[in-house]
Formats: C-alpha cells, structure tokens, sequence
C-alpha cells in the first residue's frame, strides 16, 4: 500500500502489547506488511500457503487476519474507509438509499454440495452472491448462499440487519425479483420503502437500468467466489453473511 493510504489505517491497527508496557515479546512483523499480504491474496484470489516469500510466512499472515476478522477490525476497516469515500463526494457517512441485487456463479467441482445449488433460471450449479450497495456502488452487506436460494427469501434475512446497522436508511431499490409480500412487509416491519426498479419491455440487449446499474456495476467488480469468513450470522439457507 502507499503512504498514503497506511497513513489511513495505521491508527485503527491494534497496539502491540509489547508497545503500550503490557509485556510480551516483540513482534517479528511489522502489521503494514501483513496488511499488504492480505491484500495480495484477496486481489489474487491465492491460497494462503501460495503467498510469495516476499510477504511474511503464510501462517503468520492467517494469523493476523483470522484475530482481527474475529474481533471485527476488518469490518471496521471498511466501514471507516466506506465514510471516508462518501464524505469526500459529499455525502453523509451513513446512506439513507441503498440498491439490493444478487448474482449467481459457478463453483468447482471441489466445492461441497452441501454449500451450492442449482440456479434454473440461470442455469448455473454454483453460489450466488446477494450484494447491498450505497447510491455510489460502495458495498454495505453481502450474503452467500447456495444458488437456488430465492432474493426474496434471501432478502428477509438481510434486510434486518441492514436497518440494525444503518439506521438512517429508509428506501433500496431492487429488481423485479424481490416483488411480492417483501414490499409490504419491509414497509410495516422495517420502515423501508422497497422499489422496484423494472426493465422496459420494448427494450432488446444490453441497458442500463436506473439504479440497479451501480449494484450490478459492483458485481462485476467482484467476479470471483469467495468464501466470506465473516461470523456476524447465518441465513435460513444455511448461507453466511458478512458485513
């Protein structure tokens, strides 16, 4: 990472023990190359073991990364990263309109079918991804599941602790696969007006849909599957999600 941008989370890294007199023995790493190790990884979709040399041993970098993705500092990485994007285009911190969408993909044969699905709409055997994203395509949530779990069954389960988390928001915009009860219910339960965005019929090929563009411009950008290790909570699926 730059200077720049290390000048940006090096305050949100936890002070070794060693450093603030709680005893203990120096680290051998310093976090800035952990960090760039992580990176590396997610950008190159690696395995842990396959990390170059010039980064820290792998099981020194799993270690950092598991203890600060249990104690939340990752999220918090990209919550203040995500405020810190919108205040400088004018926004306020927190959204108040967000844009739901889903995406489903193949998985290897490796992957466990107790963790896929058949999409027969799409007709792919795979995950499918379901994305919350703010008017500037700034992701808020994500959820995997297998790929026949349903948007809008998927949605009652994140749309809660969307609102837990963002308070302020009060509309999302979404495809016509999440009409039906959901509209209603998000209304009256969850105070969030629910729009749907539809296609216009007359129109063949490629467009670009109002709002659902900067969702589905998002999904684009994250192409490969992941396994998302967050453990703020599971779905009725048996999907997780992670802030």
């Amino acid at each position: 990472m730059t200077d720049a941008e290390w000048a940006a989370v090096r305050d949100l890294v936890p002070v070794p023990a060693w450093m603030g007199g709680r005893g203990g023995r120096p680290e051998g790493y310093c976090h800035r190359q952990i960090l760039d190790a992580i990176r590396y990884l997610v950008d190159n979709g690696v395995k842990w073991a396959a990390l170059p040399t010039d980064f820290p041993p792998f099981k020194r970098v799993h270690a950092f990364f598991t203890r600060w993705r249990d104690t939340g500092l990752l999220t918090e990485f990209h919550d203040r990263m995500r405020a810190a994007v919108r205040t400088a285009e004018g926004r306020a911190p927190e959204p108040t309109a967000a844009v739901i969408d889903s995406q489903s993909v193949k998985a290897a044969a490796s992957v466990h079918s107790s963790t896929r699905g058949y999409d027969g709409a799409k007709r792919i055997n795979g995950r499918k991804r379901h994305l919350v994203v703010d008017t500037l395509g700034l992701l808020l949530m994500i959820l995997v599941t297998p790929a026949d779990a349903g948007d809008r069954a998927t949605a009652a389960d994140i749309l809660p602790a969307l609102k837990a988390k963002f308070r302020h928001l009060h509309r999302i915009w979404a495809d016509s696969g999440y009409t039906g009860d959901l509209v209603t219910w998000a209304k009256t339960k969850l105070a969030l007006v629910v729009e749907i965005v539809k296609r216009t019929d007359d129109l063949s090929g490629f467009r670009v849909v109002p709002r659902r563009w900067v969702a589905e411009r998002t999904l684009c950008a994250t192409r490969r599957s992941v396994c998302i290790p967050g453990s703020a909570g599971r779905n009725s699926e048996g999907g997780s999600w992670a802030e």
